[in-house]
């Protein structure tokens, strides 16, 4: 077990070192705020202004942002600088892939990451179950598991794998809804539709997320029927498309900050909205060949029903108007009609842009992005430099090159943000190839806080993932100072000491069933004789080189601490035990220090 002094101390100071880390906010808007960006008079505008809708006359709002599309920039890295790119942009860097990226550039590694293949979670579980429809019946979410951990770990498409499970957090499915727990076969084929997408258009992606049967179980707008006297549609997703998918609660400037209306926020939407877009998700339900009742509520047996993309059967969708957002849809426009107005209306709305942008910023590279950032990164989702409006790999690429995610750590940027769980097992396995012979990858029992790490790949306990975007912790620092965390959410010292002792078990004897899953310490071993050595490498590996001296002075004095006997030929058991604990120690002491925790 871990010494009670450090699980305290690690409690106490995680707080504290994620506001160091972060940058400093507007404690009224939460928006961060950035010295550098110019102060210009605002415009003012008339009420029904298409592009600030909410506005009466006297309102005050800031011009057209200064932000331009970003440039198509070409980043080169040292090798330090290539582990925290990777660090962000994939499940974590090994040896080779920082070598390889140091002595190439960042244009190259993009054009081939977004040229790799994709591997369907779907495919395993029907490779794994090969008799005709038996998965759809047989799986369970172990198996969507087993194929996460093969992909995140040793898939070679690892900006893929990364941005898929960034999407994943913020388009959320979870298996703990009971109608989608039994549902394996289609959460995994949910998790390839995000992955298939996050490199091609956002529109593209909204499509397949408010189609697949998956989110129309998890959200309940699959089987939602027209209105009658007895009955209103279901108004779920119809709410949360807007709240967290696209658009958010109030209006946005460009760069994410909010506008605001006599000192206060103003809505995007109204009840009224809500109502009017639930009728345009009416009718939907499982795909299939024809339109009849027993397969629109579910009666007919289809394997395939729980992967394609839902149907619409005309005699359940509203055929009234359907008024949302300042548009309306015709009540004879048909229901593929009414959701391509529906899905064009947010993917255009201004919100779309920063609202989604600031989102991939939090899940990649800081909590607390300045507007200048954020301003960047949804001028790419405007205009990808040749007009195309909501290119994933545009935006993707502003996320991760812009001159504030490749600051100095410590700058004054001060970006910065708390590893997720999932992300830090990721990171190890990565670093210290660690592999299933039996390439099986049973990771199962994560959820726990205690006994494992408190998070699961698509096992969010709501809609609002494990953590929301704009969780504060409260009577914190980072509350006083304006600040979020997003994965403070599910941070707390049983958390913590549960992530200690599950770390301590997997870097000393494995993860999975049967501790199968085990690390390659070969390059390490070599090293242990040299304890600087050692530590400059576990150092570039997990933490790019930014493990400041006074924690290496600790760590190094504990592993020089563990002495190894003069090599002989009578205690050659020993000498490759001492060195073996010098390393576990290594990598354990590192991982389990707040500079690796905050990612810089």
């Amino acid at each position: 077990m871990i010494d009670p002094t450090l699980r305290r101390l690690l409690a106490i100071t995680l707080l504290s070192l994620l506001a160091a880390c972060g940058g400093g906010s507007d404690s009224k808007t939460g928006a961060t705020q950035n010295p550098d960006i110019s102060v210009v008079p605002p415009a003012t505008t008339a009420p029904g202004d298409p592009a600030n809708p909410g506005t009466k006359p006297g309102d005050t709002i800031p011009p057209p942002p200064l932000t331009t599309p970003p440039a198509n920039q070409t980043a080169t890295f040292t090798r330090a600088e290539a582990s925290r790119f990777l660090g962000r942009a994939t499940f974590g860097p090994d040896m080779a892939a920082i070598d390889a990226l140091a002595a190439s550039d960042s244009d190259a590694w993009f054009r081939a990451q977004f040229s790799k293949p994709q591997t369907l979670h779907r495919k395993y579980i029907d490779a794994k179950y090969p008799v005709a429809g038996a998965a759809a019946t047989k799986a369970v979410p172990n198996d969507f598991y087993e194929s996460f951990w093969q992909q995140a770990v040793r898939g070679d498409d690892q900006l893929r794998q990364r941005v898929a499970f960034a999407l994943s957090e913020i388009f959320v499915v979870s298996t703990q809804n009971e109608n989608v727990w039994t549902q394996t076969r289609g959460v995994a084929s949910y998790y390839d539709m995000l992955g298939q997408h996050a490199f091609g258009n956002f529109r593209t992606l909204l499509q397949g997320v408010a189609t697949h049967p998956m989110m129309g179980l998890y959200l309940s707008h699959l089987r939602n029927q027209k209105e009658s006297a007895t009955r209103t549609p279901d108004e779920n997703f119809a709410r949360e498309v807007m709240q967290l998918f696209t658009i958010g609660l109030y209006q946005l400037n460009a760069d994410g900050s909010l506008k605001l209306s006599g000192g206060k926020p103003i809505d995007t939407y109204t009840r009224d909205d809500v109502g009017g877009l639930a009728k345009v998700f009416t009718g939907w339900s499982w795909a299939g060949p024809d339109q009849g009742a027993n397969r629109f509520f579910g009666s007919v047996a289809d394997p395939d029903r729980d992967w394609k993309p839902m149907q619409n059967y005309a005699a359940y969708h509203s055929t009234s108007e359907k008024r949302f957002l300042g548009v309306s849809a015709a009540g004879a426009a048909g229901g593929e009609a009414d959701m391509a107005l529906a899905l064009d209306t947010l993917f255009n709305h201004p919100n779309a842009g920063p609202f989604f942008g600031r989102q991939l910023i939090q899940r990649l590279v800081t909590s607390n992005p300045s507007p200048a950032y954020v301003g960047r990164v949804a001028a790419a989702f405007a205009n990808n430099g040749s007009g195309v409006r909501g290119d994933m790999q545009a935006v993707i690429r502003a996320v991760l090159l812009d001159p504030d995610a490749l600051a100095p750590a410590g700058s004054s940027l001060r970006t910065g943000k708390l590893r997720e769980p999932l992300v830090r097992l990721g990171n190890w396995m990565r670093a210290f190839h660690a592999r299933d012979a039996a390439l099986q990858y049973r990771i199962y029992y994560l959820s726990d806080p205690l006994s494992g790490l408190g998070q699961n790949p698509m096992n969010a306990p709501s809609v609002f993932n494990y953590f929301r975007p704009s969780y504060v912790p409260p009577n914190s620092a980072l509350a006083t100072a304006g600040l979020v965390a997003p994965e403070m959410q599910i941070t707390s010292e049983p958390s913590v000491t549960g992530y200690l002792n599950f770390m301590q078990d997997a870097i000393r004897g494995g993860v999975a069933e049967n501790s199968a899953v085990q690390a390659d310490y070969s390059a390490e071993l070599a090293l242990a004789d040299q304890p600087a050595a050692l530590l400059d490498r576990v150092n570039l590996l997990l933490m790019s080189g930014n493990m400041s001296s006074r924690l290496r002075g600790k760590i190094l004095a504990a592993v020089t601490s563990i002495a190894i006997p003069a090599a002989s030929g009578s205690n050659a058991a020993q000498v490759t035990t001492a060195k073996t604990y010098r390393v576990h120690l290594a990598i354990f002491l590192a991982m389990a220090s707040p500079e690796y925790l905050v990612q810089k």
